[in-house]
């Protein structure tokens, strides 16, 4: 039998902490339906990601998966995820980053629809703009992109290619769809998943007060 391209025991290492945290990012109502798709990189050509159509509130280790950098699965008949190149895409081109998590929230989507004619959500002077790797004050102003929506995965990753070639992102929204974010740890994808979460929700609250055009 060959032996497998990737490490088994860091394979297991990755499921469970997938499992666990987006067990808790289901239970906040962010992966409805079985949308959302999760991962973390396994070494230098290889992540785990979740199984395509699972329940992401009731994980189990066999719903998690290997694919290459390509985006095709490795030692496995499972489909991964449609957007699995959105994932891939990212640790190709960044050694450092070692989770990409894509949920889909009530506010991440009504965001996306809200500001998809201008492209982007424009974030400013909020103090949890400091939650972001890198930055150090509330001073500053970011511009989240917004893609349209497509089932196109070559063409989208290759828009998002573009846009990382002239600008930091710590993530961005798809029309209609949900955020990707990201970090060099699950903990700290998590904590850029919840201050865009927080963030957009604090836009919405703006503008169902008047305080914004």
């Amino acid at each position: 039998m060959n032996a497998l391209p990737y490490d088994a025991d860091q394979l297991r290492d990755r499921a469970q902490s997938i499992i666990s945290n987006v067990r808790e990012l289901s239970q906040l109502g962010w992966t409805p339906a079985t949308s959302s798709n999760f991962s973390q990189r396994l070494d230098e050509r290889h992540a785990a990601i979740t199984v395509s159509g699972r329940d992401k509130g009731r994980l189990v280790e066999a719903d998690i998966m290997v694919v290459d950098f390509e985006g095709k699965a490795v030692g496995s008949d499972h489909r991964p995820s449609a957007e699995t190149l959105l994932h891939t895409q990212l640790y190709r081109r960044y050694p450092e980053i070692g989770c990409v998590l894509h949920t889909h929230s009530l506010v991440q989507t009504v965001a996306s629809r809200l500001f998809a004619g201008a492209g982007h959500v424009r974030l400013e002077g909020f103090e949890l703009l400091k939650a972001f790797h890198g930055n150090h004050t509330h001073e500053m102003a970011i511009d989240v992109p917004v893609f349209a929506n497509t089932q196109d995965m070559p063409t989208l990753a290759a828009q998002v290619d573009a846009l990382l070639d002239r600008q930091p992102l710590w993530g961005y929204l798809i029309d209609g769809h949900g955020l990707y974010a990201w970090g060099r740890t699950m903990a700290e994808a998590r904590r850029h998943l919840e201050a865009f979460e927080f963030l957009f929700a604090a836009e919405l609250e703006l503008r169902k007060l008047g305080c914004r055009g």
